[in-house]
C-alpha cells in the first residue's frame, strides 16, 4: 500500500497528460489494486465502471475524481487487471469486433461523433452502457436503443 501510495503522484502526471485522443501506447499499472468483489453476470470491469456512476467528466481524466470516457474504460479494465491502450482510437484499434447480436457486457461501444470515432463505453447487457458523456456531465448508464446512440455507434469489440 505504501509502494502504491508513492506510486501516485506518477500516475496523476501520467492522467493528466492522457485524453481521449492521449497517447497510444498501453500503459501498465506497476501494481494493480484489489479488485472489487463480483457481481453475478457482469466482468470485473463493468462493475468497476458502474461504482464511477455520478463522477464527474473530465476532459483527460481517469481517476475517480474525473473520467473522459477512453479514461473510464481505461480506468475500469486496468483495476480488473487487464491493460488497455489509454485513448479512444486506440482501443478501438486494440479489440476484436464483434457482431451486435453477439454483444455481451463487459464489451466496448464505439460511436462515431462530429464525424470521427471519439466515444467509446461499457457494454452492460439488456441494451444499456456505461460512459462518461461530456462536459458539465457525469458518469451515467444510458440506452444504446436512444436514437442518439444507435445512429452512431460504429463498433462493437472485445478485449482479446
Amino acid at each position: 500500500m505504501v509502494r502504491l501510495r508513492r506510486l501516485l503522484p506518477l500516475c496523476a502526471l501520467v492522467l493528466l497528460m492522457a485524453g481521449c485522443s492521449g497517447p497510444s501506447e498501453v500503459v501498465r499499472s506497476p501494481t494493480p489494486p484489489a479488485p472489487t468483489a463480483p457481481t453475478p453476470g457482469l466482468p470485473l470491469a463493468a462493475v468497476v465502471a458502474l461504482e464511477q456512476l455520478g463522477t464527474p467528466y473530465r476532459y483527460g481524466g481517469a481517476a475517480p475524481g474525473g473520467f473522459d470516457c477512453s479514461g473510464l474504460v481505461w480506468y475500469s479494465y486496468l483495476q480488473s487487471g487487464t491493460a488497455l491502450p489509454r485513448a479512444t482510437i486506440d482501443q478501438y484499434r486494440y479489440v476484436q469486433p464483434v457482431a451486435q447480436q453477439a454483444a455481451q457486457p463487459g464489451d466496448l461501444l464505439f460511436f462515431k461523433l462530429a464525424g470521427k470515432i471519439s466515444h467509446v463505453g461499457i457494454y452492460l447487457g439488456e441494451e444499456r452502457f456505461v460512459h462518461a458523456p461530456s462536459s458539465g456531465r457525469r458518469v451515467e448508464i444510458v440506452s444504446l436503443s436512444d436514437p442518439y446512440w444507435r445512429s452512431r455507434l460504429v463498433r462493437i469489440g472485445r478485449i482479446p
